[in-house]
């Protein structure tokens, strides 16, 4: 049975992908605050990252690893812990340990279930996660209906969404216009991606962020799947959600508003900020810039979205339209389909097809999340087997 939430000011917090690009940014602010109390962490292979993070936060009770042969190792150096393994140990971290909060920073399907469970025992959920929403927005959309706990959402576009919308008459916005930088390849045509590298593909022009999201900003599958958040968390028509290309990245995202002006967050990109937003719960001081044109906005640069140079974004909507178990196929296959890529076994420009190639062949009109757990294996199973080599 899990404990009880704390009934202290200070949160006590759970730590999902601590090891990763954006849990390390989150650990900088836990490690500065003294609002929260971290209590457990999952750390997925990196097992050397635990001494370090143990060190700074010895408050710390739980820990998850991938692999049981890992769990043994951990448990023998530290009796004290609780040492879980593999993604049922992720629930049971957060079934036993007793927090207020789970920050979700976990990277693919894996971060679907726990994110679940977190608002199923009522926690405060920190999201990064994008694939909770964009496989999972139904099922965590009817948590949050029924009463069971409360979603803040860390991806920097959303949270923009969220500051621009304290800021404005709902009544009054046209339509959502979320920021792309355009990734690696921006310069580069369609005909121009046949050679190019895994090395290029990771030197993202504006973030530094984790191999697997830095190899969708290049194809912008991210993209997609930040229009189908930016549905889920602010039901908003999915015709009213378009991309716009940003080079510098300081403008996160923006409301077109009826008037024809635009209400915009601007800001270095860097992801403390927005992961400090959700985890004070939206209660921070903030500025929006309001202003009649782009051009205002400063020494940037905008472009129109070329659907046609990124068809990756119309194949998470089209994905999307179809409902189901699609979208778990969705990212199921981009998820392999970058793995493959990051080993050189297939070129940057065959992600798209392998995509497609698996929705073609994967579908079930009922959503259920034992559906969405059955499909994503599926088109694992089928994008390794015939693309894998």
């Amino acid at each position: 049975m899990a404990d009880k939430p704390s009934s202290s000011n200070m949160r006590k917090v759970i730590l999902l992908g601590a090891s990763g690009n954006i849990g390390e940014q989150a650990l900088d602010i836990l490690l500065d605050s003294s609002r929260y109390e971290l209590v457990g962490v999952s750390v997925g292979r990196r097992i050397e990252k635990i001494d370090e993070i143990l060190a700074k936060f010895p408050s710390i009770s739980s820990i998850c690893v991938r692999f049981e042969e890992d769990a043994i190792l951990i448990n023998e150096k530290y009796p004290s812990k609780r040492i879980y393994f593999g993604d049922a140990g992720l629930l049971a971290l957060l079934e036993d340990t007793q927090c207020d909060m789970v920050i979700n920073a976990l990277v693919g399907f894996s971060g679907l279930c726990p994110s679940i469970r977190a608002l199923e025992l009522n926690r405060i959920l920190a999201l990064a996660n994008k694939e909770s929403l964009v496989v999972g927005g139904h099922l965590v959309n009817q948590l949050l209906k029924d009463g069971k706990g409360k979603l803040y959402p860390i991806d920097s576009e959303h949270v923009a969404f969220a500051k621009c919308l304290g800021k404005v008459n709902r009544d009054d916005v046209d339509s959502f216009l979320i920021t792309a930088s355009g990734g690696a390849f921006r310069n580069l045509k369609r005909s121009e991606l046949s050679k190019v590298t895994v090395e290029e593909a990771l030197a993202h022009p504006t973030w530094n962020m984790g191999k697997k999201i830095t190899i969708d900003c290049a194809t912008m599958f991210n993209k997609g799947f930040e229009i189908i958040e930016a549905k889920v968390l602010f039901d908003c028509p999915l015709d009213k959600i378009s991309p716009l290309i940003h080079y510098e990245s300081y403008v996160h995202s923006l409301l077109k508003m009826k008037d024809g002006s635009y209400v915009a967050d601007v800001g270095k990109p860097d992801m403390h900020g927005p992961i400090e937003y959700a985890l004070r719960e939206g209660n921070l001081p903030y500025e929006v810039k309001k202003v009649s044109s782009l051009a205002e906005l400063g020494p940037y640069h905008f472009l129109p979205f070329d659907k046609d140079r990124y068809p990756a974004v119309g194949i998470c909507l089209k994905a999307y339209e179809k409902g189901g178990t699609a979208l778990a196929v969705l990212n199921a296959a981009d998820e392999e389909a970058v793995a493959l890529f990051l080993d050189k076994k297939i070129p940057f420009e065959n992600i798209e097809k392998v995509v497609e190639d698996a929705l073609k062949h994967f579908h079930r009109e009922e959503g259920t999340l034992e559906n969405l757990i059955l499909f994503d294996k599926m088109a694992r199973a089928y994008v390794k087997g015939r693309y894998g080599g």
